[in-house]
């Protein structure tokens, strides 16, 4: 009856939805570069470098959307190097990928430490406020969860239709699909299949650093490195339990933030005192977990995904 009461309260709904906002954003970003046949295990580094570049923007002085752009060029300039590592040099896109989250974290330590060297605790900005929309806010549950959030949540949302027309009623999207389906037939239409996948791996990137900079910028008023947590890792999960499609991935990210949700609370009722607090925490990765397996057997791989391409090759 608790966790009955638990999923009926709008607060948790809020919640779990504001969790998921920097998953829409990093899955949908890992969700692009694997249609065009590219597989971006730098997410995490990448994650925390927009975590870092659109709060340190803020914190001197610029404007909170100014650091969502910083963050986003941040992330593209990574997504820059591991497509020319991995596209036209046809390097391993696992290695490159860890090497990439490597650099990121390592180099976004120095400069914290850079351009902080005295701070021992993180300085708080002023981050995005809630923005309720009239009227559909006072749509018992559901108003609450979805229209008194920050503007990033609602972004995501929006990105979530973009990204999904652009892929499937458009000639941008269509290339870019078979870019990671049939990369032939790409260029026997006169296109440039490593222009396309590294303008891919680009735009991909940035949207995973603008997941990172929500958690800075929205979720939190502060930096500190453990903050990603390894949610990069979950949304390349979550790419997969989506079966490579926007739609279904925003479903497993609502999915994964109600789980994580519903652990904190649980852990606050009666229940929670009898059982260890690890086992909660354990818990959304393990119901993740299972519900990838089941997703999984049924998922269409996109057939060039980790497939290098070179120019003539049939």
């Amino acid at each position: 009856m608790d966790i009955l009461d638990i999923l009926l309260q709008a607060s948790f709904w809020t919640a779990a939805i504001r969790i998921a906002s920097p998953l829409i954003f990093a899955a949908l970003g890992e969700l692009i570069c694997e249609r065009a046949g590219v597989l971006n295990l730098g997410i995490e580094g990448i994650m925390v470098v927009g975590a870092f570049a659109g709060w340190l923007t803020v914190y001197l002085g610029g404007g909170l959307w100014f650091g969502v752009a910083v963050a986003m060029l941040s992330g593209m300039a990574f997504g820059l190097v591991h497509g020319v590592l991995t596209v036209p040099f046809g390097l391993s896109q696992h290695v490159v990928g860890l090497g990439i989250t490597l650099l990121a974290t390592s180099l976004t330590y120095y400069c914290y430490r850079l351009a902080l060297p005295e701070v021992t605790s993180p300085p708080k900005i002023e981050a995005f406020q809630p923005f309720e929309i009239p009227l559909l806010s006072d749509i018992p549950v559901i108003g609450p969860a979805l229209f008194n959030q920050t503007p990033l949540t609602y972004l995501a949302f929006v990105l979530v239709v973009a990204v999904t027309l652009v892929l499937y009623r458009t000639p941008l999207g269509l290339a870019l699909r078979a870019a990671g389906e049939n990369p032939a037939a790409v260029e026997a239409q006169g296109l440039s299949v490593s222009a396309i996948r590294i303008g891919a791996v680009m735009v991909g990137s940035g949207f995973m650093a603008v997941g990172g900079a929500f958690l800075t910028m929205s979720a939190f008023n502060s930096f500190f490195f453990e903050m990603v947590n390894g949610r990069g890792w979950i949304c390349i999960a979550l790419v997969v339990f989506g079966s490579w499609k926007p739609g279904k991935t925003l479903l497993g990210a609502v999915l994964f933030a109600a789980f994580d949700a519903l652990q904190i609370r649980v852990q606050q009722t009666p229940l929670g005192a009898d059982i260890p607090y690890q086992i909660f925490l354990m818990a959304p990765y393990i119901l993740s977990i299972l519900a990838l397996v089941v997703m999984s057997r049924r998922a269409q791989v996109p057939a060039a995904l980790m497939v290098p391409f070179n120019k003539g090759e049939r």
